[in-house]
């Protein structure tokens, strides 16, 4: 097998993918953007938490500023053509999470944004296994039915189980979600700071006892799932190996967990809460690629009237006397007044570089530094010639087929293959059979690709952020791409050949590129330590900070990561509260 070298993506000048005429502004139209000396509100970072913010802040009545340090706005949601011709979601790649009331309330529709609906879910061919003279494969879809006959081919106990499971799983997510949008109550400051503190809190305890509520009699089931191993949950509920492993592909993405890690479960929930269309638990590409998403976002905001300035990386935020936040001050030197602040950036970015050292107490400090970013994940974009064609279900001609559409799942023929991979990266090491989550959205959108090409989304696990032995350089990068490309030969031969390009971006190329501390797509490790009341402390859980007027809107908050947006919701709706209260 021929070893493919890297297209080198250094260079933070690649150009973004062609988006339709018809759309008045793509994501790099706001570079050349001018700016006035002072706005009633500051965003640092126009990811897409922080632009929803920034809409939300506008909405209210107030100017407000987004400032973004790379040439595309959309923070790791992008669009970006690093092939020519080939639109690649370079970083996250699907859409569920993202909050129906955001999508209503911003309007995204009218500006431009159109999604493709997945009618299959997930894809999951066996190497050397086969079901009666034919090889192996999962295959699993919004329809029930047809699902239940795929998964008798293993067991037929399961095929009975799985609506059960998939109801129960729902069931779930629909208790959880009114916490979602309002952020954590606050139970020390409510006991020290009176009546008043309690009133300010009385809407996030009340979308909590709701969630109780809910879950009824399920609390103790439910309580079991968020703190336990998912590995236990699926062995009670099943007992063949692909449906258990294809199921726990959700508990560990994104995460440095294994599938028999306590936690695992609630990575399992969080990735199942999301709706498309109204469908739960449905995903979507995005056409012209995720980057739309962002796009969308940021024409809704920028014609509410928010200011969007890109090629604008901030290089700290100002301190009065009283510890209040009251400007910025750009790496170019440029000083812009405020009186509030909102940033995007990680909990570590935001205090631990933007934040005067001397302005925040050495406890906060700690705990800030303390907050867990491991990251296993390595994200491969890839531009093929033609479709994978997979011993499992073989090509029948060039147009994709059900399976192409899906989430396939390699490396993944059992709980134990997802663990071992695990074990290497705690010991340092890429892992030696890697575990591949593959993607084709040009197998439903075609402003992707040229006609009879293919874009391929790679999201692998596990590889650490620091190698035991050696670094991550462009020979190990492509090292690993390569063993990457073996485990796929294996499942669908030919598809190195196939290969016409590719951008890989390990742990530290998404630290670097993205400014996701330690490469974590969440902005912090998703385990219960670091949930709802803890999450990116216990002090600061609701947005706030120690610094007057300075809030946290991304990903490092409640809820947690994704393209949910509601982390930037809450904050700005949380910012226009206390300035109600401090009027």
């Amino acid at each position: 097998m021929r070893r493919i070298r890297s297209i080198r993506t250094a260079c933070s000048r690649c150009a973004t993918v062609r988006l339709q005429a018809t759309r008045a502004q793509s994501a790099r139209d706001f570079v050349d953007t001018k700016i006035r000396g002072e706005y009633d509100a500051i965003v640092v970072g126009a990811g897409h938490n922080g632009l929803i913010a920034s809409a939300y802040l506008q909405m209210a009545g107030k100017r407000v500023l987004i400032l973004e340090k790379r040439e595309i706005v959309g923070g790791a949601c992008v669009t970006e053509e690093i092939i020519p011709g080939f639109a690649f979601s370079r970083a996250s790649y699907l859409l569920s999470l993202l909050r129906p009331q955001i999508a209503k309330e911003l309007k995204l529709k009218d500006f431009g944004l159109q999604l493709y609906l997945r009618d299959t879910v997930s894809f999951t061919p066996l190497v050397d296994s086969k079901v009666g003279q034919k090889p192996a494969f999962l295959l699993l879809s919004r329809d029930m039915a047809e699902t239940q006959r795929q998964i008798a081919k293993f067991s037929i106990k399961d095929s009975k189980a799985y609506e059960a499971y998939q109801l129960q799983m729902c069931k779930y997510a629909a208790a959880i979600e009114p916490i979602l949008d309002y952020p954590p109550p606050h139970p020390v400051r409510l006991s020290e700071n009176g009546w008043r503190s309690a009133m300010r809190q009385l809407q996030p305890f009340k979308q909590l006892l709701k969630s109780v509520k809910a879950l009824g009699s399920d609390w103790a089931s439910f309580f079991k799932l968020a703190t336990g191993p998912a590995s236990s949950m699926l062995n009670s509920w099943f007992e063949s190996e692909p449906l258990k492993s294809t199921l726990a592909t959700d508990a560990i993405i994104g995460a440095m967990l294994s599938p028999n890690t306590p936690g695992s479960g609630y990575v399992l929930l969080h990735h199942v809460m999301g709706e498309v269309e109204g469908v739960r638990d449905a995903w979507a590409y995005p056409r012209g690629g995720m980057g739309a998403v962002t796009t969308a976002i940021a024409r809704s905001a920028s014609a509410l009237g928010v200011t969007i300035k890109a090629n604008a990386p901030v290089g700290s935020v100002l301190v009065d006397e009283s510890q209040s936040a009251c400007g910025v001050i750009l790496e170019d030197g440029t000083q812009v007044k405020t009186r509030l602040v909102l940033s995007n950036a990680t909990p570590s970015v935001t205090f631990l570089r933007l934040i005067p050292p001397d302005a925040l107490a050495a406890e906060f400090v700690d705990e800030v530094t303390a907050f867990d970013y491991t990251s296993p994940v390595t994200k491969i974009n890839v531009a093929v010639d033609s479709l994978p064609n997979f011993k499992a279900s073989p090509n029948r001609d060039s147009h994709p087929e059900l399976h192409h559409r899906a989430t396939i799942h390699l490396g993944c023929e059992s709980i134990n293959a997802l663990h071992r991979a695990y074990l290497d990266a705690q010991n340092g090491r890429a892992s030696a059979r890697p575990v591949i989550e593959m993607c084709i959205p040009s197998s439903l959108d075609p402003t992707v690709a040229p006609s009879g090409k293919h874009v391929v989304s790679l999201f692998v696990q596990y590889t650490p952020y620091d190698l035991a032995d050696g670094t991550w350089n462009n020979e190990t990068k492509n090292d690993f791409a390569n063993r990457v490309f073996s485990v796929i030969e294996e499942y669908a031969p030919g598809f190195t050949s196939s290969i016409l390009g590719f951008d890989i971006l390990t742990p530290p190329d998404l630290e670097n590129v993205f400014g996701l501390t330690g490469g974590n797509i969440f902005h912090g490790a998703m385990g219960l330590h670091q949930l709802y009341f803890a999450r990116p402390t216990p002090a600061y859980c609701n947005y706030r900070s120690p610094i007057r007027g300075l809030y946290l809107c991304g990903s490092g908050t409640h809820p947690g990561g994704g393209v949910m947006g509601a982390s930037g919701r809450n904050a700005a709706l949380t910012a226009l509260q206390d300035l109600q209260v401090n009027r």
